[in-house]
C-alpha cells in the first residue's frame, strides 16, 4: 500500500484548535500580537514560524510540533505486524478513509472495526486467510466509516456491534458499554469511550498481537485530533484521558491518515505537546 498520507496539514490543525476553543480571530490576533494580515496569512498556510509559535500557544498547541508539521518534517513511525492485523485504505468522495481486520492466527476468528467505503479487500482477505468473522465493531456511525456495512454483515453473516450511545443503523444489531470486553482466542478487546466527535465514539484497545494495539476512530489522527463544531473540549479530554493513557507502546490505528503510535503522538501531535 502506498504512504498514506497525514490526515490533517497545519491550516486544519489550526482551524480545528481555534473553533474548538471559541477564539475568534480577532482575539487571536490580539493575544499573540500579530497582524490580522499576519493571522490570516498563516491561516492560509504561508509559513512564517515567528506568527505560528505566537499563536500556537493561545490554541493550547505545541509550537515545535505544530512547526514540524508546516514544514512536513514529520511522519509517524509505526512497528509492523507479522500477523492478525490489516488495514484497509478506501476512498469516500475527496478523502479516503481506514477500515480494519483482526484475528487469532490460531483460533482464526477475526472481527472487522468499521468498514470504509468498499469491503472488498477485507472480504477477500477474510477468505484467503480463511478467517471466521464474528464481529463487526464500529468506532462510530458517519457515513464514511459504514458506507459498505451491510455488505460486509450479508458477505460473512457477522454481528454488528456499536455503543450504546450511537446505535448502528442496521437490522439486529447490537450495542455495547464502556468497558465491554470481547475475546477472539487469546486477543482481548475492551472498549473505551472516547465521544465528542460524535456521540458514541468508542475506542478498542487491543491485546494479545504483536503490539497493544488501539482502534481510535476520529478521535485522534497522527498529529492532530477529531474535529467537533460543539464538543470539541470533550473530544480534547477524553482523547487525553482515556487514549494518552495507554502503554507508550500501543499502536494508534486511525480512522483517517497513517498508523501511528502513542509514543509518537506524545513527542509530535501538537494537541498533546504543550
Amino acid at each position: 500500500m502506498a504512504r498514506i498520507p497525514l490526515e490533517d496539514n497545519v491550516t486544519d490543525i489550526l482551524r480545528k484548535a481555534q473553533r474548538g476553543w471559541n477564539i475568534t480571530d480577532a482575539e487571536l490576533a490580539a493575544r499573540a500580537a500579530v497582524s490580522p494580515a499576519e493571522l490570516a496569512a498563516v491561516q492560509a498556510g504561508e509559513p512564517n514560524d515567528v506568527v505560528l509559535r505566537r499563536i500556537a500557544r493561545h490554541l493550547h498547541l505545541g509550537p515545535d510540533a505544530l512547526e514540524a508539521i508546516a514544514h512536513d518534517r514529520w511522519y509517524p513511525q509505526a512497528p509492523a505486524f507479522p500477523r492478525g492485523f490489516a488495514i484497509f485504505n478506501t476512498p469516500f468522495g475527496d478523502i479516503t478513509v481506514n477500515s480494519y481486520l483482526v484475528w487469532d492466527c490460531h483460533s482464526r476468528v477475526a472481527a472487522a472495526f468499521d468498514t470504509g467505503s468498499d469491503c472488498t479487500a477485507m472480504l477477500d482477505l477474510v477468505a484467503a486467510e480463511k478467517l471466521s468473522l464474528q464481529y463487526i465493531f464500529l468506532t462510530h456511525t458517519h457515513p464514511d466509516h459504514i458506507a459498505d456495512l451491510a455488505r460486509l454483515a450479508a458477505g460473512t453473516g457477522a454481528g454488528v456491534w456499536a455503543s450504546e450511545l450511537e446505535p448502528a443503523p442496521h437490522p439486529g444489531a447490537r450495542t455495547f458499554r464502556q468497558h465491554a470486553h470481547f475475546h477472539l482466542g487469546e486477543i482481548a478487546i475492551k472498549t473505551l469511550l472516547t465521544p465528542g466527535h460524535s456521540p458514541g465514539l468508542t475506542t478498542f484497545f487491543i491485546t494479545g498481537l504483536s503490539w497493544p494495539l488501539a482502534i481510535v476512530g476520529d478521535a485522534l489522527f497522527a498529529g492532530s485530533i477529531g474535529g467537533s463544531a460543539t464538543r470539541f473540549p470533550e473530544q480534547f479530554r477524553n482523547d487525553r484521558d482515556q487514549i494518552m493513557t495507554l502503554p507508550r507502546d500501543t499502536v494508534l490505528a486511525c480512522g483517517h491518515g497513517p498508523l501511528t503510535t502513542l509514543a509518537e503522538e506524545k513527542r509530535h501531535n501538537p494537541f498533546f505537546t504543550r
